[in-house]
């Protein structure tokens, strides 16, 4: 049987995502929707488009099984799944691949790996993956550099060990999503973490860039279920120890969540796990605006009820996902329990709800135990469109359009002025910049003392000029972001293409401390040069 390929160009598999007539019916509804000509739709990149440099390096004879010059492999890593990374794709830009990929079979291959690169003053960037979104997985396009090398964990792939007495398991950094919950699920285990990327991102690259989960509430963000690590970085090992808390001074997990593969690369991790549950609810709410709807998430999120989804979607969100036909925003809300009924917990968020102005369906609030049961109506036309969203965008740049995602967090007290701003801003710059377009929100993750609200814009593109309008539009976006206290990335990590307003975000004495970090762990700085700091 032929080996399944990823694309090496964009998101998924060489056999998923929309086929040409489903393409053409895009282009058409699109070209509409905006009042354009027809779209012209560019055919997509092949390995034979692949014009890629020689390698300038090679490996030592004794690593030599565990590298590969592939030109499929060596495009597939160059890039990241991004807006920007696609439209260079189109345009069989690999003008800068890695020179060579790494598939290291365990730590002693991976340190040896380390130490030839650093003897050698290659770069090395961590893979994960492959699903950054923000230029973190790419080769440095500056430096002193002899070469380059993607480092891919993908033969770290297990669950090494299952305690049940405290419900945690030790897993290689190099699992996928899918194969991970395949290994917990015999044992009636999650570890209930689902990126928008889960299905090619790794527990690894999560950590690494503290990623956030589908969950909207209590544990968003890989950090919470982070009970050790182990990592290899050029000056060594370094292990923490399992706990379940501690006090003892800054905690070296924290120095490795969210350092994005600049000290160091997850080889292993404790992570605590849940029962899969057992029990569902969940209820579709219209509300007559988006900042009505506000209002009921900040009172659900500060009653204490912590729901799996409260994703808060505008109008034209709501319409783009088919969760209505956009005369209202709608609150897709649902609970989820291994241990009890649901009763209690929904009937208190669809009372706050109601408080605001929220349409309740008579038939919400009852449990079941059908995993089905939170997969329909405006619940399941929204999780499709989120399912769904990653293997569009590829269609999406071959039409000639400019999409881009902005997400963030805010505290509830600056809310409606913040929202009110960056809409405003979004919808000034796509016109400006592009004629046209259309600038959306919706709550992605919802806290007690703040919501993370996220923006999508979409706007026609010229032919040629797309990443330039994109950078236009994330320039304006951005600066307006950092500018109103809000933070640069609220779960899509820094990498390259955020460091501008990272640098603006992070106190001056922290960068100072994260530096010192990257000298001693990093002596050689072969490590993701350019992602969060300058080597």
């Amino acid at each position: 049987m032929a080996e399944r390929r990823r694309k090496f160009w964009g998101w998924g598999y060489e056999d998923q995502g929309p086929n040409a007539e489903q393409k053409q019916r895009m282009a058409e509804r699109m070209a509409k929707r905006f009042g354009l000509p027809e779209l012209q739709i560019l055919p997509t990149p092949t390995e034979a488009d692949l014009n890629l440099r020689a390698p300038r390096i090679k490996p030592p004879d004794a690593l030599a099984s565990i590298f590969t010059a592939s030109a499929w492999e060596r495009a597939g890593h160059s890039y990241g799944r991004s807006f920007r990374d696609i439209v260079r794709a189109f345009r069989r830009d690999f003008s800068n691949p890695f020179d060579l990929v790494a598939f290291p079979r365990d730590e002693a291959e991976l340190i040896r790996v380390l130490e030839w690169c650093g003897g050698q003053r290659i770069a090395v960037s961590p893979y994960g993956g492959g699903s950054s979104v923000t230029g973190g997985v790419e080769p440095p396009s500056q430096g002193d550099y002899r070469g380059s090398v993607s480092i891919d964990l993908t033969r770290l792939d297990k669950v090494l060990e299952v305690d049940r007495v405290s419900r945690a398991a030790r897993i290689q950094g190099g699992v996928l999503g899918p194969a991970l919950e395949d290994q917990l699920r015999p044992h009636g285990y999650t570890l209930r973490h689902f990126p928008q990327s889960f299905e090619f991102s790794s527990l690894g690259g999560w950590i690494a860039t503290r990623s956030g989960g589908h969950f909207a509430t209590l544990y968003t963000h890989i950090d919470d279920f982070v009970e050790s690590i182990r990592v290899v970085t050029p000056a060594g090992i370094i292990e923490s120890r399992r706990l379940p808390g501690s006090g003892a001074g800054p905690s070296p997990d924290r120095m490795f969540i969210g350092s994005e593969g600049t000290l160091g690369i997850i080889t292993e991790a404790w992570m605590r796990l849940q029962d899969r549950p057992k029990f569902r609810a969940g209820a579709s709410i219209n509300f007559p605006d988006f900042a009505t709807g506000a209002k009921a998430v900040r009172a659900i999120s500060q009653a204490g009820l912590y729901p799996a989804n409260c994703r808060l979607l505008d109008p034209g969100e709501a319409a783009n996902a088919g969760a209505n036909d956009g005369e209202a925003a709608v609150l897709v809300l649902a609970f989820e329990s291994a241990d009890h009924p649901l009763e209690p917990w929904i009937s208190r968020a669809l009372e706050c709800c109601a408080d605001f102005g929220g349409q309740v369906p008579a038939e919400a609030g009852k449990t079941s135990t059908d995993s089905a049961a939170t997969h329909e109506g405006a619940a399941g036309a929204w999780r499709q469109a989120f399912l769904n969203a990653p293997y569009l965008r590829d269609t999406v740049v071959a039409m000639g359009m400019v999409s881009e995602t902005f997400e963030t967090a805010i505290t509830w007290d600056r809310f409606d002025d913040f929202n009110w701003r960056i809409m405003q801003t979004a919808q000034e710059a796509v016109n400006r910049v592009c004629g046209k377009g259309t600038v959306t929100v919706r709550f992605t993750h919802a806290y007690p003392d703040g919501p993370a609200p996220y923006y999508t814009i979409l706007a026609p593109g010229k032919r040629g000029s797309e990443l330039e309008q994109w950078d236009e539009i994330k320039q304006v976006i951005s600066g307006e972001l950092i500018s109103l206290g809000g933070t640069i990335t609220h779960h899509h990590s820094v990498g390259r293409d955020h460091r501008p307003w990272y640098d603006r975000q992070r106190p001056d004495g922290f960068a100072l401390a994260l530096k010192a970090a990257k000298k001693a762990l990093d002596p050689h700085a072969i490590l993701n040069p350019g992602v969060l700091i300058d080597p």
